[in-house]
């Protein structure tokens, strides 16, 4: 399924904008790899393992690793 697909689809379950759910899944991954309380090294060493191009995953790079790690570990 398309990530377009997927924004659409929880924008329709929520009655939002396929642009406001990517705004906010954007916007939680940007907290928990900016807040002060997840800075110590366990979190660290599991936000390296999501691979992105900045500091920070774009929701697409994020959602990609999570379903990669889902079917990998239901295998």
């Amino acid at each position: 399924m398309s990530m377009r697909r997927i924004y659409r689809k929880v924008a329709k379950e929520y009655g939002v904008t396929p642009k406001e759910v990517r705004q906010e899944i954007q916007h939680c991954i940007t907290a928990a790899y900016t807040d002060p309380l997840n800075q110590n090294e366990i979190t660290k060493a599991y936000q390296k393992r999501v691979p992105c191009k900045g500091s920070i995953p774009t929701p697409e790079e994020f959602l990609r690793y999570m379903a990669d790690n889902v079917t990998q570990e239901d295998s």
